[in-house]
Parts: structure tokens; sequence; C-alpha cells
């Protein structure tokens, strides 16, 4: 079902606070090789990207050891925090060790991806407009910007905006990301999954302008 949003709204003062503002890397220091989402919400992850087309060279942010992806793109570049959950993930031909709190400039040239894949993390970005305005800079044009999420997360890393609203509203905020950083067509929203009988799964995706 379609989510909509303001067309403009600032984030008010402490949004992008969290719980534990430690150092990223500390806290993703040891592998999690678990998957965060159940197998039909992996499934829709997987349906969605076919969807859209997801294929050429792509690149997912805060990745780890799997990327969902229902077939090998041409070229795949996972960024994360874990040197071991990067290296184990079976697509991945390129893997690049990122904290894109500290630093959200992404490492790579313009128009580098065709695609740029951000799955159930998008609720621990303190600097999500830098991060999205980097998106599209590396993105091809036509070239689509799709994050997946659900109710799940690590409360104490997540940003209190995420925390304090519903999952509607993480849509508008994820759209609202997209638009402030500019670069992007009008964001879609919608959700996947209702959770009656799995993981719910929302998805916001924008096409580079």
């Amino acid at each position: 079902m379609p989510v909509t949003g303001p067309a403009s709204s600032p984030f008010p003062p402490g949004f992008f606070d969290r719980q534990d503002d430690s150092d990223d890397p500390a806290f993703y220091d040891s592998p999690r090789l678990v998957t965060h989402l159940d197998e039909p919400a992996i499934a829709a992850v997987s349906a969605l990207y076919a969807e859209l087309g997801v294929t050429g060279d792509v690149l997912d942010l805060m990745s780890s050891w799997v990327s969902h992806l229902p077939t090998p793109p041409r070229s795949l570049t996972v960024l994360g925090l874990n040197a071991d959950e990067l290296a184990a993930n079976p697509m991945a031909t390129c893997a690049v060790v990122h904290d894109l709190n500290a630093d959200p400039a992404l490492p790579f040239a313009d128009s580098s991806f065709d695609a740029v894949l951000n799955c159930v993390s998008v609720d621990y970005l303190t600097r999500p407009v830098e991060v999205y305005a980097e998106v599209a800079r590396v993105l091809r044009p036509g070239g689509v910007s799709v994050c997946t999420f659900s109710n799940r997360c690590f409360p104490t890393k997540a940003v209190r905006g995420w925390l304090t609203t519903d999952d509607p509203t993480h849509c508008a905020v994820v759209a609202q990301y997209h638009r402030t950083a500019g670069g992007f067509d009008e964001p879609v929203a919608e959700q996947r999954l209702d959770g009656r009988r799995s993981d719910p799964l929302w998805a916001v995706w924008a096409r580079r302008s």
C-alpha cells in the first residue's frame, strides 16, 4: 500500500540522537553471520530487486554476508563495518570497510553504479541526508536507490526519530531523506508484506534523475 509523507519538513532537534553513541565499528566488531529477516521477508526483498531490475553494477550499503539478490549482478560492491561478514558474502566482487556515520562520503567515482541497496540498516544512519546525497552522486542516471526495512533493530543504535515513530512514518522519513538529499525522482514507498504470517516489510525506492 502506498505511503506518502510531506513534501518537505525539517527533522527536529534530537531526531538523529542515539542511546549508544559509542563508535559503531566497536559495536559491530564481532561478526554476526545471521539474517535479520525471516524467509518470506527475504524472498520479498529479492522479488523487489527483480521487479526493479537491480542488475549491472550494484552497491550494497551497510552490508553483511548476504545481499538477498535473486541472481549475481555484473559486479557487487559491499560496504559495511565488519570485514569478516563482507568477506563471507558469496556474490561480492569488492568489499569496503567504511563507517558512514563517521564519514558519509562514499569512496567511489561519480556515476559508478546502476543500483544502490540498503537492507534493514537505514534506521542506524545518523547523517542520512548526506549519505543519500552521495548515493545520488554515485548512481548513474536512471539508476535506483532501494531501501528495505522491517520492525527489528538494535534499539540502542537506531536513531531516536526512528524509535519514536510508527512504520508508515518510517516510509515517509526514508522518502524525505531522498527528497532532501536531491538528485532523485519522487520516491515510491510501499508496504510489501503485512506481517501477519512473516516479518513485515516496507520499501522505499527512488530513481536517479
